[in-house]
């Protein structure tokens, strides 16, 4: 099973419409679902990643063929693209960093408030969450994060972040193959 994690409603109805996915709910949290994956929306921030993960685990433990992935919008520096699909390999989490993956050399900043300024280069709220919540579960583990904007977060809106997670479905799928 394919289990994605999104923290808005506008980020997992890309592949709600992508695949035709029913909703559905656990406990407090949004779920859709067809016979080969499941997306949760969690809200923002780490504490609800991880809340709607336990959920998640809670009600299916994961099997060793599993995979986990986040997908979401960030903040990049201008080095970075509207659009361009960014793996993670390594998350930086109150001076602490926490790696992923080694053969990748890609980093995020995961902050607790939308950044407005280029302090990092490339920032969301909910990737420790992910990987705090899943270390332990499991080995097959993944971020991918789309760039929204330039540190301008008010000019993001639902359909833009649709689009831009939509846009990515296809690149997201072929790095799972590749990387699992």
């Amino acid at each position: 099973m394919l289990y994605v994690h999104t923290a808005l409603k506008s980020e997992a109805q890309a592949f709600v419409d992508r695949y035709k996915l029913t909703k559905r709910r656990l406990d407090q949290f949004t779920f859709y679902t067809n016979a080969t994956m499941c997306v949760i929306i969690s809200g923002i921030g780490t504490e609800q990643t991880q809340k709607s993960l336990g959920v998640l685990i809670k009600y299916f433990p994961p099997a060793s063929d599993d995979i986990f992935i986040n997908v979401g919008i960030c903040a990049a520096s201008c080095k970075y693209t509207i659009g361009e699909l960014i793996e993670v390999a390594s998350i930086k989490h109150k001076d602490q960093t926490y790696t992923l993956k080694h053969h990748i050399n890609t980093y995020i900043n995961c902050v607790d408030t939308p950044q407005f300024t280029s302090e990092y280069e490339i920032v969301d709220m909910e990737s420790f969450g992910f990987y705090t919540a899943l270390k332990d579960k499991t080995q097959h583990i993944h971020i991918f994060k789309v760039v929204s904007d330039h540190f301008e977060p008010h000019k993001v809106n639902k359909e833009d972040t649709k689009k831009l997670i939509f846009n990515a479905i296809d690149a997201i799928n072929n790095k799972i193959k590749v990387s699992s």
